[in-house]
């Protein structure tokens, strides 16, 4: 296996391990504690949300795709990133797609363990929230800009 398909898994176990660890741990404080905790005033709060659309809640409203619908197409698309990762010798590439891929696999387990996948992060400034997210949503995110940049950074970034 090559360097760059080693720390792209690595990254998929990790983010995985983080996501789930933190989804268990803050789920059961919050079912103690209550719905909503402040964590900074006026810009940071844990909350429970349950998720039954995509990243950040497109598409969650009232015709919400299944939760199998969702998780089919998010294992199609660590299919074909796993396929572009044993293509690429781009080491931020191989890096973004493993922090997809586990921020992927992690909502797909919140979808078979619970339906919907559990957010708990709700950043707002007033009235204006940015919608709930969790660890793998991040990740996600993450991955994402970094295979962005690389794309825009081009050649300077092929590994040997």
């Amino acid at each position: 296996m090559r360097p760059i398909d080693r720390q792209a898994m690595g990254l998929v176990a990790i983010t995985l391990i983080v996501d789930q660890a933190s989804k268990e741990l803050l789920l059961h404080y919050l079912l103690k504690a209550g719905t909503l905790v402040p964590v900074i005033d006026g810009l940071f709060q844990l909350v429970i949300v349950w998720n039954r659309g995509v990243s950040f809640g497109l598409l969650s409203g009232d015709r919400a795709l299944p939760p199998w619908v969702l998780s089919g197409v998010a294992i199609a698309v660590c299919v074909g990133l796993f396929l572009w990762l044993r293509r690429t010798d781009r080491l931020l590439t191989g890096w973004g797609i493993g922090l997809v891929m586990g921020g992927a696999i992690g909502n797909v387990i919140d979808r078979a363990r619970w339906g919907a996948v559990f957010d708990f992060a709700d950043f707002h400034v007033q009235e204006w929230h940015w919608p709930a997210f969790n660890i793998a949503d991040a990740a996600i995110v993450l991955g994402v800009g970094l295979m962005l940049i690389d794309s825009l950074i081009g050649e300077r970034t092929r590994t040997p």
